[in-house]
């Protein structure tokens, strides 16, 4: 029993060795050796080295680098920082002087300074004081020293950011670019307001009526109101129905403008008897206008009819789109509590009603079939047209079926059907082409009979409704015209009518010369003081000056 207890004992021992050499605790035993080794090697290598450029790859070099780091001097890191700063400054200076040598600035006032500024610099980093304490030293760095020399370096920092800051945006391209943005974007607003405010000027001059215009006007009244008996109504003649003459549609309420147009027609017919003409103005100037016309009847045994809008009773609202709209644009005015709001209304729908010349007298000439229904055929002329040649050829060219022969203006890729419709309308999209010729109002000759055919005016009532809110068209009558007689229109000569003389000082003499019919289209009427001088005495020319109503209204003509 006593053997096989020692023998247990022993068995014991050996049980704790083998514990003790067992595999996870001899890994760890042999790890912590290989540390302490590693940290020998760190602390008792030579300082000398780290200036090795091989050791300095080395990730000893790094680590060594690090321990030294925690027991190196905190002024001289201060001192490294402070002096990098002074040579990065240095540079940014020498940069911007030869930038500005190479803008040819030689002998401005930036360049000396960005050379004396950087002279200084070198002076002062050059400073036998300063390399003998702070560059050369390898001992610990003078901490009044490296005050100076900090304070030193700050103030010629200052100086340098200074005018930096100031010469920047003469050396700063992107500086250059945005400002040069900046200037053009103020330039164009501008532009915009004074192209605004000088089309708003325009528009008043040539829509408001001269007050010799007014006088005039005032003055015939005058004349038929002192003699009634003079000037009463007088029975149609049967000229006005006469198919086999020559009929001429004239809307206006300029009473001396249609007198021009008349006169201008009259002196160079060959026949002026055959001539008839159809006069419809306003009921406020229709009185104005037959007296006109009664005191000076139109030469050559012309004929002239003045009627009044109204005197055409079918012309209603419940028929006449224009009329109706009119009517809805007035009603939402007056409804309106809101005075602010009423206000904004207004002018919105002024706007609107200029945009679309949304008057029936601009629009009567789309119900010419029905006005005058035993034509065949008819020449609508504007009131701001002068005609310089007989107009008789005009009425045998053939139409080849078509409803309305007028010049076109197309030139390239202006004037086309894009420029006065609205193409981002599904409906015109798909009824129109935008490429399509456009044509110009101002003289026009209808076949009356292919028109009722055609049921243009249905077609122009159809588009007119649509168009209630101005989706389709926004500019006057014309793309109301372009979209009733598309694919029905006629191209004329352009010598037959020349436009532009209103907007255009560079229409061609030979042109104008050569012309039956010009056209003062534009704003600058040649009744206005904006006309044009060099056009005006075509114009002039067919006022009749022996007038004594025009001389008692100071017509400066």
């Amino acid at each position: 029993m006593a053997v096989a207890g020692r023998g247990g004992r022993g068995g014991g021992s050996g049980s704790v060795i083998r514990t003790i050499m067992s595999y996870p605790i001899f890994v760890s035993l042999i790890l912590c050796f290989l540390f302490l080794a590693a940290l020998k090697l760190l602390i008792i290598s030579p300082y000398s080295s780290s200036s090795d450029p091989e050791m300095a790859m080395t990730g000893n070099a790094y680590i060594h680098r690090s321990f030294l780091a925690l027991k190196s001097d905190p002024l001289k890191t201060r001192f490294d920082l402070i002096h990098k700063q002074a040579r990065d400054h240095m540079m940014l200076v020498n940069a911007y002087a030869s930038y500005a040598r190479k803008l040819k600035l030689d002998n401005s006032r930036q360049l000396k300074m960005y050379d004396e500024l950087a002279q200084n610099f070198t002076d002062m980093l050059s400073k036998p004081a300063y390399r003998a304490a702070l560059f050369e030293t390898e001992g610990s760095v003078d901490e009044d020293t490296l005050r100076q020399f900090e304070k030193e370096v700050k103030d010629k920092v200052k100086t340098a950011r200074a005018m930096i800051s100031e010469a920047k945006e003469s050396y700063d391209n992107q500086l250059k670019i945005q400002k040069l943005k900046d200037t053009i974007f103020a330039v164009h607003e501008q532009f915009l307001k004074a192209k605004k405010n000088g089309a708003m000027a325009s528009y008043i001059s040539a829509k408001s009526v001269p007050k010799s215009l007014h006088c005039l006007a005032m003055r015939l009244v005058g004349e038929r109101i002192a003699n009634p008996d003079k000037y009463k109504d007088e029975e149609p003649r049967p000229e006005f129905e006469d198919p086999t003459l020559y009929h001429y549609a004239i809307s206006s309420e300029n009473v001396i403008a249609v007198s021009v147009v008349v006169n201008s027609l009259v002196k160079n017919a060959k026949e002026p008897w055959k001539h008839v003409f159809h006069v419809v103005t306003d009921r406020k100037i229709v009185a104005a206008m037959k007296v006109w016309f009664k005191m000076r009847p139109a030469g050559g045994g012309a004929h002239v009819e003045v009627k009044a809008v109204e005197d055409f009773t079918f012309l209603k609202p419940s028929y006449v789109p224009v009329l109706r709209q009119l009517e809805s644009a007035k009603s939402q005015t007056h409804d309106s509590e809101n005075q602010a709001e009423n206000a904004a209304k207004d002018l919105n729908s002024l706007k609107f009603t200029i945009s679309k010349g949304l008057s029936m007298l601009s629009h009567v000439h789309f119900y010419l079939p029905e006005m005058y229904p035993d034509l065949h055929r008819i020449v609508l002329l504007d009131d701001d047209v002068v005609v310089q040649k007989d107009l008789t050829d005009l009425w045998n060219v053939d139409l080849d079926g078509k409803v309305n022969g007028a010049v076109e203006t197309c030139f390239g890729s202006f004037h086309r059907y894009s420029k006065y419709l609205n193409f981002t309308h599904p409906l015109i999209k798909e009824n129109f082409n935008p490429k399509a010729c456009a044509w110009a109002y101002g003289m026009n000759i209808f076949d009356l009979d292919a028109w009722r055919r055609e049921k243009c005016t249905e077609q122009y009532h159809y588009w007119q409704n649509l168009n209630e809110d101005g989706c389709l068209w926004q500019l006057g009558t014309l793309p109301a015209g372009l979209a009733t007689f598309y694919s029905k229109t006629k191209s004329l000569d352009k010598s037959w009518h020349v436009l532009g003389l209103g907007y255009n000082p560079s229409v061609s003499m030979d042109d104008i010369t050569n012309a039956a019919v010009i056209h003062f289209s534009g704003s600058m009427k040649p009744w206005l003081d904006i006309a044009m001088n060099q056009y005006k005495e075509l114009w002039t020319k067919y006022v009749d000056n022996d007038m004594e109503l025009l001389r008692m209204c100071n017509f400066g003509l």
